[in-house]
């Protein structure tokens, strides 16, 4: 399994529009974040969570020229926004593309993309898209899959474990992504045990009504004891190497193209 950190951003995005600070302002290119997404590669598949407004720009920065399934957290728009342009994928597969996400979301995706889903003129092409309603537990490319919901603020967001069996080449690897959360359930949490790594939301250093906290997600992470963390969903707020010096060995901030293998 290898996963690659398409943004690391908030729904900003870092720069930030009209901000002088200088995070937004810094030469280090680990401060410039796309909005949040990663894609998740098993063998020669590969699962994009989420379709961020830049999804164009960070398959060109990031060489991604292969999607075979799209997953869902809710759909805000920065999470959601960059769905058209799977079209590319489409053309370059020959293929349907499924998407998975819990009934509301696929309920949105309809709404927001009518003409998807009903015939119109030639010209310009649309996605190929087959709405799959994701279930508590599944498969996809080899990697057992578990879904599971945290609240982010008062809104239920899905949230993505990824389990690697073990082969006579490689040992089992687990992975999961969290984003966009304020609190997680107990029976989330239980998920989070046993990681190699968790990627989790902090949005700043003080508590968000929607997103953790720096020390917050520093609380869960000493709770569920991954081998390594990488904090996303980042802000303004973290200039990138000053907090990397201030947090625990086995943390770091994620950063737009960050690549993390089995």
């Amino acid at each position: 399994m290898e996963i690659l950190v398409l943004g690391s951003g908030t729904s900003h995005g870092v720069p930030m529009i009209g901000c002088e600070c200088e995070v937004c302002k810094s030469s280090n290119p680990k401060n410039r974040r796309f909005r949040p997404s990663i894609l998740v590669r098993s063998g020669e598949e590969a699962i994009l969570i989420d379709t961020t407004p830049e999804l164009r720009l960070q398959c060109l920065t990031f060489n991604v020229s292969r999607v075979d399934a799209v997953l869902f957290t809710h759909t805000h728009a920065d999470h959601i926004f960059g769905l058209d342009d799977v079209r590319r994928f489409n053309d370059l597969s020959g293929k349907e593309l499924p998407v998975y996400g819990d009934a509301e979301t696929l309920e949105d995706i309809r709404r927001i993309y009518p003409y998807v889903f009903k015939q119109t003129q030639l010209g310009g092409g649309k996605p190929r898209v087959s709405l799959q309603e994701v279930e508590r537990d599944f498969s996809l490319f080899g990697l057992n899959i578990q879904s599971f919901y945290v609240l982010h603020g008062r809104l239920p967001v899905l949230s993505y474990r990824f389990d690697q069996p073990a082969t006579e080449n490689s040992p089992a690897y687990s992975a999961a992504y969290v984003t966009d959360v304020s609190h997680i359930p107990p029976d989330a949490m239980e998920r989070l045990y046993g990681l190699d790594v968790l990627l989790l939301d902090a949005v700043r250093f003080d508590p968000h009504p929607t997103h953790f906290g720096l020390y917050q997600a520093l609380e869960v992470i000493a709770e569920v004891k991954p081998k390594f963390a990488y904090l996303t969903h980042l802000s303004h707020h973290f200039d990138h190497d000053t907090v990397n010096a201030q947090i625990p060995e086995n943390v770091e901030l994620s950063y737009d193209g960050l690549t993390i293998r089995s």
